[in-house]
């Protein structure tokens, strides 16, 4: 017999239903939800269902209970009960799947006894618990918009500490948001993120786990999600997961709890599978996607997750901007940091070695031995300290970082000037002179490395880089160029190749402060005042800089500019090649088709003159064409 349960005001529907021709010749007895207690069934009966997802999931349970067969005919605009059970969208195919019995039993979710047809949500979990197909046909500025107003409620969620113990008594403790427990793929998000683990015959249920550190790392998984409505292929940093046949999850802050959209029950819960539970008629599609499982295992990833008391203290004010490390990984930082900025005769040997490998290659012009200079050279340990000194406001590590690298760079100042003075002979190699023209490019690539060290430093795999960024942001050779400049006597020499030094100082701290800012080595709280004092030093060094890479430009343009030139003077083809422009001072080779006169010099000086716009002097070499 088949009994089609429906809910009062759907009458109209039902009796499509009823009439249809698939149903005709069938024995089918319509019962209002509310007498479905009176039925008596058999074995071979078999109900079938219409209504909302409440009442489905009262069927569902009666079906369970009474052993029997069931099938779902859903309303069209039920488009996520459609696709969690593979349902045919057109009335007529899911009349005929719904009529049509099942042998195949599937698992049923349930919690606290309460059936859960589509998901359990603990806590908060944006977006982890709302469907993707809503965003299908959506536009991409309504994609951004969902975007930005989940961050926005992000921002405001507070982690609290979950307690779970699983089916063979493991027991997990970690700081989350909230989890979201499913046993289908339903669409949502949250599986969609372990789809390759939902399995209607595993006998086990699926446990996502939110628990962002911070704004920045849950970012990156929304953008994708929404933006370019992608599924990551590995799991986001700020999820987990557990698969198992039973959860009792506990919390140190209640938290509400929402079975399919409807809030009712508190934290703690327990959460189990019922095996094969349910002979439920669903689409072709929905057993393809459910291979046969061999064996039930456990599966469990929150190991990456915050667990530590320091961390679930801090998370649970509200989840910050950026990652806040922890006690571990800020102990064994702060640890070296102290170490490596200490004044020692390692660091002054090593440094004064350095000092002169550095200087003897700026004088024979040899970049390898300049190189091996900056790999020599310590220097970058102590600013790194002082970034973090001056980040955390900690007077300690930021004086003795600062003191050795005051007394380093007077040492290195010396002992160049030193060797300038022994040496007889004062040649301006191009790698001196290299040094001696810096601009806001430089500051640059100083910002861009003090990002490098300091990731570097807080990572132990990959602090062998720091040898990398030594040589990028190249310490020691200029204060060498400015030592060999005291040692000459050469003012314009020192301050030019100190300046660069400088350059490279300020955009290291600044640049290393923000990262271990980000990283989460100290409060935003803490770390302003450091931070504005570094970005005030930057913007004091960024003065000569810009005006410098405005003449470097300017230069660039007047030598394209007489690279171009091409002159008839008194009948004779002039243009002009080789040009370089030494501050008022243009060299250039002329190439003439004869001989210029006195008359015919002047005229040519005065046109490179006004081609290049200043009151320069003009120093040529001639060819002339045979």
């Amino acid at each position: 017999m088949n009994y089609y349960i429906y809910t009062k005001g759907n009458e109209e529907f039902v009796d499509k239903v009823l009439k249809n021709s698939i149903v005709e010749g069938r024995a089918v007895e319509r019962i209002e939800i509310n007498d479905m207690e009176s039925l008596i069934l058999h074995e071979d009966d078999h109900l079938v269902v219409t209504g909302k997802v409440y009442d489905i999931k009262n069927v569902m349970k009666f079906a369970y209970e009474k052993q029997v067969s069931l099938g779902i005919i859903p309303f069209p605009e039920q488009k996520e009960l459609i696709a969690t059970f593979a349902l045919p969208s057109k009335v007529d195919a899911s009349i005929e799947l719904a009529l049509k019995k099942c042998e195949k039993q599937i698992d049923l979710l349930f919690c606290d006894e309460v059936l859960v047809l589509q998901e359990v949500v603990i806590g908060e979990v944006p977006p982890l618990d709302s469907y993707s197909s809503s965003m299908e046909k959506q536009s991409l500025w309504e994609r951004t918009k969902s975007f930005f107003s989940i961050l926005k409620k992000v921002r405001h969620l507070k982690h609290t500490s979950f307690t779970i113990t699983t089916a063979k008594e493991k027991v997990l403790k970690f700081s989350a948001i909230g989890a979201v427990g499913v046993e289908y793929n339903n669409r949502t998000f949250a599986s969609k993120l372990i789809a390759n683990y939902l399995k209607f015959n595993d006998a086990r249920l699926s446990l996502v786990v939110l628990s962002p550190s911070s704004v920045l790392q849950y970012m990156g998984y929304i953008f994708q999600s929404h933006i370019l409505k992608q599924t990551p292929e590995l799991l986001p940093k700020s999820v987990g997961y557990v698969h198992s046949h039973s959860l009792y999850i506990e919390t140190k802050t209640e938290q509400k709890i929402t079975v399919d959209s409807q809030c009712c029950m508190k934290t703690p819960v327990t959460l189990e599978t019922k095996a094969e539970a349910l002979r439920l008629s669903v689409g072709e599609e929905f057993w393809a996607k459910s291979s046969k499982v061999k064996e039930i295992k456990e599966s469990v990833k929150v190991s990456h997750l915050s667990s530590d008391d320091e961390m679930s203290t801090y998370l649970g004010k509200s989840i910050p901007l950026f990652t806040h490390a922890s006690k571990e990984q800020f102990t064994a930082l702060f640890t070296n940091l102290r170490e490596e900025s200490q004044l020692n005769s390692t660091f002054m040997t090593l440094l004064i070695l350095a000092t002169m490998i550095a200087t003897f290659g700026l004088y024979i012009n040899s970049a390898s031995v300049i190189i091996g200079a900056m790999l020599l050279a310590p220097l970058m340990q102590p600013i790194v300290g002082v970034s973090m000194g001056l980040l955390r406001q900690d007077v300690s590590l930021l004086s003795s970082g600062t003191k050795s690298v005051g007394v380093g760079v007077l040492a290195v100042l010396f002992t160049a000037m030193i060797i300038a003075l022994l040496l007889p002979i004062e040649p301006l190699t191009s790698e001196m002179n290299g040094r001696l023209s810096p601009t806001i490019l430089d500051l640059f690539v100083a910002i861009i490395s003090g990002v490098a060290a300091a990731y570097a430093k807080s990572n132990e795999k990959i602090i062998g880089s720091l040898a990398g960024v030594a040589i990028a942001v190249a310490l020691v050779p200029p204060i060498a160029v400015a030592g060999v400049g005291l040692g000459w006597g050469e003012w314009s020499m020192f301050s030019s190749a100190f300046l660069l030094f400088i350059t490279n100082l300020v955009g290291i701290i600044l640049a290393a402060s923000l990262t271990f800012l980000m990283l989460g080595f100290s409060p935003v709280s803490v770390a302003k005042k450091g931070i504005f004092y570094a970005m005030t030093l930057v913007a004091v060094v960024s003065v000569p800089l810009y005006i410098s890479f405005s003449k470097m430009k300017h230069d660039i343009e007047v030598q394209k500019t007489l690279g171009k030139f091409e002159e008839t003077i008194g009948g004779k083809v002039i243009h002009l090649r080789n040009i370089d422009i030494q501050g008022k001072e243009v060299r250039c080779e002329v190439i003439a088709s004869d001989i210029l006169s006195k008359e015919e010099k002047k005229k040519l000086n005065l046109l490179i003159s006004d081609e290049v716009g200043n009151d320069v002097k003009v120093l040529v070499s001639f060819w002339y064409e045979l």
